[in-house]
């Protein structure tokens, strides 16, 4: 996996009942884009997150 800052961290919920995430990469703390990544949530909830296989990237779009 890898993301930028800006881009969006999607994680999807694993049981029924609890709602799905998402947050802001605010951080890359891995090497080419790896995680670690700190994300902002939407609650503003900031934290360290080694995204696991419920995670996906959504990309900010290119700035043209």
């Amino acid at each position: 996996m890898r993301a930028e800052v800006g881009d969006h961290l999607h994680i999807h919920s694993r049981a029924v009942g609890i709602v799905d995430r998402e947050g802001e990469v605010i951080e890359v703390h891995g090497q080419g884009g790896e995680p670690p990544y700190l994300v902002r949530f939407e609650d503003g909830h900031e934290t360290l997150i080694f995204p696991g296989p419920d995670c996906t990237v959504r990309h900010r779009p290119a700035q043209g």
